[in-house]
């Protein structure tokens, strides 16, 4: 991927928040009266897992996914699924993880 293909962001990140957010309902929510939604995690540069991007998705919604995790281990496997089905890895580098503006 060249760097401006990286700068500009990524279909298949697109492809991801489309089925964690519209299909699955992780899309963030209101958060200690602020608005939160996964993005705001993100780091610019570095390297995301799937792992770190689920604790993400939680937190934005303001869930705490240590906090019982039998009740949401389906949701963590469905999820973490997700992140390596689209993005095509378990560990990505940060840069590819913004929307697709073009």
């Amino acid at each position: 991927m060249s760097e401006l293909t990286a700068m500009s962001g990524s279909k298949n990140y697109d492809s991801l928040m489309h089925e964690v957010c519209v299909e699955r309902g992780w899309c963030g929510g209101i958060v200690d009266e602020k608005p939160s939604h996964v993005d705001d995690f993100i780091p610019a540069t570095g390297t995301v897992s799937a792992v770190q991007f689920f604790d993400w998705l939680f937190l934005a919604d303001g869930v705490n996914p240590n906090e019982e995790p039998e009740k949401w281990q389906s949701h963590k496997d469905g999820l973490v699924a997700a992140f390596i089905r689209h993005m095509g890895a378990d560990v990505v580098e940060a840069s590819r993880l913004k929307w697709d503006l073009d």
